[in-house]
């Protein structure tokens, strides 16, 4: 994927509608909320593998990052999502970084990220001033 490729799709494709009714009854857990969020909506991929953080250009993306199209995180832009190597293209996952410098917090979902991939987005973020968590889904 290059510049601002998209990758569409998802088990509940773009209809809002379907996802209420799917969860209709307000059992839902945190997964599938992911799920039907990131099925929902049209990934853009802004920063492709191999390119330079825009405001810190040492920071190099070893994996495609971008975010879903129609979504609002906590800085009023899409929710971010990196994208792994596996190709089933499936959430595997969620992580939250804190920033001390900016003040922030933010959830930014794991598409098809096998444990190396986790370990490299970890790396990333790994610097004096931040900090991340990661939590992995379970096998299904």
């Amino acid at each position: 994927m290059t510049g601002s490729d998209t990758m569409g799709g998802g088990m509940y494709g773009s209809d809002r509608d379907g996802v209420r009714a799917a969860f209709a009854d307000g059992a839902v857990s945190f997964w599938e909320a992911l799920d039907a969020l990131v099925g929902g909506a049209e990934i853009v991929v802004d920063r492709p593998r191999g390119s330079h953080h825009p405001d810190f250009p040492e920071f190099v993306y070893e994996l495609d990052y971008g975010y879903l199209k129609g979504t609002t995180s906590a800085d009023s832009e899409g929710i971010d999502v990196w994208i792994g190597s596996d190709p089933r293209r499936q959430v595997t996952g969620a992580l939250c970084t804190v920033d001390l410098v900016k003040h922030d917090a933010e959830l930014k979902i794991l598409v098809g990220c096998t444990a190396g991939d986790c370990a490299v987005i970890r790396r990333f973020y790994r610097t004096p001033l931040s900090a991340v968590r990661t939590k992995s889904r379970q096998k299904r």
